[in-house]
């Protein structure tokens, strides 16, 4: 799904108090959609966990569930260290 299409669901879901994250392979998407919790990912479209090795993949997944951490006020937008 595109960052735009999940940005608008997250912001649903977060009004009625269900708490989301979503990995963004477009930063400025995700700036400009407020979304509530994002994590911005620097990987081709395609690979949001940034391609083979479940390490990278498991660290991608980490970092975002760290975002429902936060207690906000949101949008808290994080970027993925490479």
């Amino acid at each position: 799904m595109c960052t735009q299409s999940v940005g608008l669901l997250a912001g649903v879901l977060e009004t009625a108090g269900i708490a989301t994250v979503c990995i963004a392979l477009l930063r400025a998407v995700a700036v400009a959609m407020k979304i509530p919790r994002a994590l911005a990912v620097p990987f081709p479209f395609g690979l949001p966990l940034g391609g083979l090795g479940p390490a990278r993949q498991h660290e991608v997944i980490r970092r975002a569930l760290l975002l429902l951490t936060d207690p906000g006020p949101g949008p808290v937008l994080a970027d993925f260290p490479l």
